[in-house]
């Protein structure tokens, strides 16, 4: 029989604040965190406006020293992961051992400004000017190998890199990995730091990125002038845990996760399939998997990143597999909110999800104003509403035709 797996602890850095309740505060207010790009110069790119991480200090949370030699995105995964250790009430070594203890997070692109950086060094002073801890501070599996460490975390340790899918499907891999019970807990969640020349480049290039210069209008999702995503960076994680640890050891608990479905749409790099198809078999599936009823989804924290495709083929698959009840139900994107926070994005949401299940609180879809004709489900629109919710599901899809659907629950 498979264990069920509950979640009692949360972390999070994104744009809207360095925790996750800061954070959440802001989405229920339907306050935007994106601003314009300080990071990168913005007079070099048709882009303007970016959701940056503001007055991050990493050494409230690590060594100084070790900071130095973490890229970013390992830096937000270390101190998001050390808020949700903390909110868990957890010690590993003393309240678990840490052999029982695994680490699953996931990263898009890692560290690619380190590796921008150690680049252009390379180029102007030779190769014996490159930073010695170059690799480690690029490589995308080194946010798990680093939060391992820091925790003393000695279980299962792994990294999923499925684009914007990244922290969903590092968040479900883990729960499977409790429910067949190889460890107790697993620290999990997606981390990103990718606002770099580079990145926006060809993202840019590509026409996925909005070129609104307007940061409180840029991200748009489900309306007729949407016109691409807003780059972003942050991190979120959540402690997993086995329901009869976590109820032995008093802990608090947010809800259940009950369902994780995975697919792969075989179509097109960055493209959607027609009408969501792997994000439909995804959604079933962790519908399958929590023995869950398509009419007791209350609420869907949607993929919703403000791109013309994605947001017609996400309303399509949601329809398709919630029928008639899909007018029921309440769907919204915090990316509005928040911009698209690549591979942290799918944890970010969950965490989201999580406090939206905890509160009865359903985040809006700010910047809501002009209808699409083809786009007609509730979103939720720009302003936050209460409900009774009893569980809520969350959708992540990637590049590469990754899709993954988690579904949480009341406990």
């Amino acid at each position: 029989m498979k264990k069920r797996v509950v979640i009692t602890g949360i972390g999070a850095v994104t744009p809207l604040g360095n925790d996750a309740f800061s954070a959440w505060e802001k989405i229920k207010a339907g306050i935007s965190g994106i601003a314009v790009m300080t990071r990168v110069d913005p007079e070099q790119f048709i882009v303007k406006v970016a959701g940056e991480v503001k007055d991050f200090e990493p050494e409230q949370f690590m060594d100084g020293k070790e900071a130095r030699r973490m890229g970013r995105f390992t830096q937000f995964a270390v101190a998001a992961s050390k808020m949700a250790a903390e909110d868990a009430g957890v010690k590993i070594g003393e309240d678990i051992a840490p052999e029982r203890v695994g680490v699953w997070i996931g990263s898009g692109i890692g560290g690619l400004g380190e590796f921008e950086e150690q680049h252009k060094r390379f180029m102007a002073r030779g190769p014996k000017r490159v930073n010695p801890f170059t690799i480690p501070m690029f490589i995308p599996d080194m946010a798990a190998g680093r939060v391992s460490i820091e925790l003393g975390a000695k279980g299962i340790n792994n990294c999923s890199v499925t684009a914007c899918a990244s922290g969903a499907n590092s968040i479900g891999d883990a729960f499977r990995v409790i429910q067949n019970g190889e460890v107790d807990m697993v620290v999990a969640g997606g981390t990103e730091a990718s606002i770099t020349e580079m990145s926006v480049a060809g993202f840019a290039n590509m026409t996925a990125l909005s070129t609104n210069p307007d940061p409180q209008t840029a991200s748009r999702p489900f309306t007729r002038n949407r016109d691409g995503f807003v780059i972003a960076e942050g991190a979120g994680i959540v402690i997993l845990e086995e329901l009869e640890h976590a109820l032995s050891r008093g802990a608090k608990i947010y809800g259940e996760l009950a369902g994780y479905g995975a697919t792969a749409d075989a179509f097109h790099i960055t493209s959607p399939a027609p009408e969501g198809e792997g994000a439909q078999r995804a959604m079933r599936l962790a519908l399958k998997d929590s023995g869950i009823e398509p009419e007791e989804i209350n609420y869907i924290n949607a993929h919703g990143t403000s791109t013309p495709y994605n947001d017609l083929n996400e309303t399509l698959a949601i329809k398709q597999v919630f029928g008639r009840h899909a007018y029921e139900l309440f769907v919204s994107s915090t990316k509005s909110m928040t911009g698209h926070t690549l591979g942290a994005a799918g944890a970010i949401e969950a965490i989201f999800s999580l406090l939206a299940l905890q509160e009865g609180i359903m985040p809006p879809t700010i910047n809501y104003d002009i209808p699409d004709e083809e786009l007609d489900l509730d979103y939720v629109p720009n302003r936050a509403r209460k409900a009774d919710l009893k569980a809520v599901l969350s959708n992540s899809l990637g590049f590469g035709g990754h899709n993954a659907s988690l579904i949480f629950k009341k406990i």
